[in-house]
């Protein structure tokens, strides 16, 4: 039976994932750093294995990896990174520790969660990482620096394993949606223009889909939505200034 580890399952596309990959008879591990949403959602899977987590605590990490995976013989199909933070505004107005703790999350954790999980990927037949990546890891998207930068830190962290894994049969591979409604993304303050010219106009579930194609698939990255994955083909054909022009437009207040 397949099994699959979830970085930030307490809510949104992480708790969607968990749903979709239990209800298809896969072993889930849990993982978040908000323990009454971790926990609620455990019991509501049939008492699902989960643990409190921070994903910057390279300690932390490694035994929660150590722990899920012995309870399925040193192997692991599947970790999902989907552990990430959001801040949107005006860059010089955000504090600078909020920049710094959106890097730690998106871009430390992923590595942290990935390096550890390798004796256990390594392991196990057709095993793979999916990535929590994002449209935003196309284009910088202003409003969004930080996020964006670490979006890009993935997209490439995301490349260059693949390639460097394949020695060992482990695909690697990020999802690229837009903005997705989730909570992370609901309570912020502040609503870049980009969001009201966009749209937004998917739900965790449409992502927790993508996770399944994803883990069928060899593909490296997967652009989620009809709009976007117009825009990530066109982006792949067209000179970078169009690209920059779109964005301009995209974020015009």
């Amino acid at each position: 039976m397949s099994n699959i580890l979830i970085s930030g399952a307490a809510s949104g596309i992480g708790a969607a994932t968990a749903r979709l990959f239990h209800a298809r008879g896969w072993q889930v591990g849990l993982l978040d750093i908000e323990p009454a949403g971790l926990a609620e959602l455990a019991s509501e899977l049939g008492g699902a294995w989960h643990a409190q987590l921070d994903v910057v605590d390279a300690v932390a990490v490694q035994t929660a990896l150590a722990a899920f995976c012995a309870l399925h013989g040193g192997q692991l199909r599947l970790l999902f990174n989907c552990a990430g933070v959001l801040q949107c505004g005006y860059f010089e107005e955000i504090e600078l520790a909020e920049h710094a703790r959106i890097m730690q999350i998106n871009v430390l954790g992923l590595l942290n969660m990935t390096h550890a999980a390798f004796p256990y990927l390594q392991a196990t037949a057709d095993a793979q990482v999916i990535n929590m990546g994002s449209a935003s890891g196309l284009y910088g998207v202003p409003h969004l620096a930080s996020y964006s930068a670490s979006k890009f830190a993935v997209r490439g962290l995301t490349e260059a394993l693949d390639l460097e894994w394949a020695r060992y049969g482990i695909r690697v591979g990020d999802l690229m949606p837009p903005f997705v409604s989730t909570p992370m993304l609901v309570n912020q303050r502040f609503e870049a223009p980009v969001m009201r010219r966009m749209g937004v106009k998917l739900k965790a579930e449409d992502i927790a889909a993508a996770v399944w194609q994803q883990a069928q698939s060899a593909a490296v990255h997967r652009p989620v939505s009809a709009s976007f994955k117009l825009m990530y083909w066109a982006g792949q054909l067209s000179p970078a200034w169009i690209n920059r022009l779109i964005m301009r437009w995209l974020s015009r207040d």
